[in-house]
């Protein structure tokens, strides 16, 4: 039966890939891809030849009437991001609700996700935590870290290199400088590495070693 699969390509590291994972995007009709470039690159390695199309944060409020019509129509098809799980601060959200109340099956393949492995590698309590995404660029950004600087649980956010500076800077006015903090960058590839310390202690460290790469960064909550 026509359906949609959501499935998770590797954050780095190609054998994280699952091998139900390549045998679905081997049978599906379709596959969307956030990037062509980047994921024709790890298809031709996995010798994948389905048909592929992109679908993006730019372009999928346009296209989801569309691909529903077609698994509609009889196709399976298949998301991938540029890594780790589809909808997770990647695009698929909006297609993966539309399938839902269309009544289409979805799908979702577990796999790799960043925010797993560094959670675990934090040594904070994981039994109960809050998944941030990134935070807001500008417009509400304060206001949330002000209501995050009360919560108890672990939380997490993604960061980018080049914004790290600033947010640990701010998890230093809100959350206050002696608050645990452990940073995760570069998740299963060859310069992976975790720093822990206080928030104070971890933005000297990156103040003195620029970072680079996909960084994750998760905060011990308030005690």
């Amino acid at each position: 039966m026509a359906k949609l699969y959501l499935v998770p390509t590797p954050i780095g590291n190609l054998e994280d890939m699952t091998f139900r994972a390549i045998r679905v995007l081997k049978e599906v009709d379709l596959i969307l891809a956030e990037d062509t470039r980047n994921s024709g690159k790890l298809l031709k390695y996995f010798e994948i030849n389905t048909p592929m199309r992109s679908h993006h944060m730019h372009n999928e409020h346009r296209s989801v009437e569309g691909i529903v019509r077609r698994i509609q129509n009889g196709e399976t098809i298949a998301l991938i991001s540029d890594a780790g799980t589809p909808a997770i601060s990647d695009p698929g959200f909006l297609l993966t609700r539309a399938c839902v109340e269309a009544g289409i099956e979805v799908d979702c393949l577990p796999g790799a996700t960043a925010f797993v492995p560094a959670l675990v590698n934090s040594g904070f309590p994981n039994d109960k935590f809050v998944f941030e995404g990134f935070l807001p660029v500008k417009k509400g950004r304060q206001t949330r870290l002000k209501l995050l600087a009360e919560e108890q649980r672990t939380i997490i956010f993604y960061e980018s290199p080049h914004k790290l500076l600033k947010t640990l800077a701010q998890f230093v006015e809100y959350f206050g400088a002696e608050r645990p903090v452990s940073v995760s960058r570069e998740i299963t590839k060859l310069h992976e590495e975790t720093i822990r310390g206080t928030v104070t202690e971890v933005l000297n460290y990156y103040t003195e070693n620029p970072p680079k790469g996909e960084i994750v960064l998760v905060v011990s909550g308030k005690k």
